[in-house]
């Protein structure tokens, strides 16, 4: 049979491919636990979580990690830029691993994180930063309640 009547399947990505392409690309060694907690926090899409959410799924993997590696592993996802921390309430962070320019409602007695996109809100007046700086970005933060 000649070449050309053969089928060739493409090749089956390894199942830590997509983690360890993205640690690399943000210069992070892709590590055990960082491989792990990569495709928790990855491959479902993207998601709004805190660090106590990802321990609870991390247990539920069966992923031997304590909540201290668990903080010291999103923030060095967010020091590279592969998640972004949003501080709504004070002293609880929720990370978001959609890192475009967008901003957030807020629903406080769930918890709940939704995407607004940036097109939806108009930032009109920003003063100018102080002397030696400069405005990374703005973070709007639109708080919801139940309706009556």
């Amino acid at each position: 049979m000649s070449d050309k009547h053969m089928t060739r399947s493409t090749p089956e990505k390894r199942p830590f491919e997509d983690a360890v392409s993205r640690l690399r690309e943000a210069e992070l060694r892709p590590t055990r636990q960082r491989l792990a907690l990569a495709r928790l926090l990855f491959e479902g899409g993207n998601r709004h979580l805190t660090a106590e959410e990802l321990h609870d799924e991390a247990r539920q993997a069966d992923i031997k990690v304590s909540l201290a590696t668990i903080y010291n592993t999103l923030n060095q996802f967010t020091k590279a830029g592969l998640l972004r921390e949003v501080t709504v309430e004070s002293g609880r962070a929720w990370f978001d691993t959609n890192v475009s320019d967008h901003h957030h409602f807020y629903a406080p007695e769930t918890g709940e994180l939704i995407d607004i996109d940036l097109a939806n809100i108009a930032i009109n007046g920003l003063p100018a930063a102080p002397a030696g700086r400069e405005v990374e970005r703005v973070d709007v933060v639109v708080r919801l309640k139940p309706a009556d």
